[in-house]
């Protein structure tokens, strides 16, 4: 006989997951589209002037990181809209007073966000094969980096959540944080290029470290030390998952 509590985390997964796969059309397509367009934009007609970069064609190095933009907009704003709606109609209340532990909560809209953003980062790994032939360096740390990122912003979209109080809100972080930070973050260029104090300004990005630790896995090749790639992100997954758990627990943003 199956134990409650692995009863209302799968049913919660079950929940999150049916919400994402329900609006495909929405959730899915639309980042397989747009990351064609920059494959074709980017790295077919801008990348044929740029030649090579870090020793690999233009199409190959900036691959990786158009993976992993995908799966960090999805999984943050799958668990943003998702937690804010159920706060918004009152349903997270009714979690709340349940006999559920709050880490299951979280593990659940975390897990929801998770399963997106891997969704949504082999829809465009499957588009990146139309344009470059996938050679992969290491297969453990592929997975692995694509794992924690994953669930560093689906945190990241949780506590976001918490502290929204209207849609608006929720569409703040993503326009003016998520974004910048992105594009900043060595998708479309190797940071060794940028002037010694960019790079030094640029190792305080954290998705620095994401994108380069997943190019490694791609390409064993990245601007930044792999360990340290990894301790950074063992650090926001330890420190976002801490705060959230705080946050619900203590009930801030989520009791009237």
């Amino acid at each position: 006989m199956s134990h409650p509590y692995w009863i209302a985390f799968t049913s919660l997964v079950r929940k999150e997951i049916n919400r994402f796969t329900r609006i495909w059309v929405q959730t899915l397509v639309p980042p397989a589209i747009t990351m064609t367009l920059y494959f074709l934009i980017f790295g077919n007609l801008i990348g044929s002037r740029i030649g090579q970069m870090g020793g690999f064609s233009y199409m190959e190095f900036i691959m990786p990181g158009l993976i992993m933009m995908s799966v960090i907009t999805n999984s943050y704003s799958n668990v943003a809209s998702s937690f804010f709606s159920a706060k918004f109609q009152r349903n997270i209340e009714e979690l709340l007073v349940a006999p559920v532990p709050n880490i299951l909560i979280i593990l659940g809209y975390v897990a929801g966000g998770v399963t997106r953003g891997l969704c949504v980062g082999a829809i465009v790994t499957v588009v990146a094969l139309l344009f470059v032939d996938i050679q992969i360096h290491s297969l453990p740390i592929l997975l692995l980096t694509l794992l924690m990122t994953s669930v560093v912003f689906a945190l990241g979209g949780l506590i976001n959540a918490v502290f929204a109080r209207t849609f608006d809100d929720i569409s703040i972080i993503p326009t003016f944080v998520l974004t910048p930070l992105t594009y900043l973050g060595g998708v479309f260029y190797s940071i060794s290029l940028l002037p010694p104090v960019w790079q030094s300004l640029s190792q305080l990005n954290p998705v620095v470290y994401t994108i380069n630790a997943f190019r490694y896995g791609f390409l064993g090749h990245a601007d930044v030390s792999l360990g340290l790639s990894m301790a950074v992100l063992s650090a926001f997954v330890l420190i976002l998952g801490g705060v959230a758990y705080y946050l619900i627990d203590r009930g801030i943003g989520l009791r009237h």
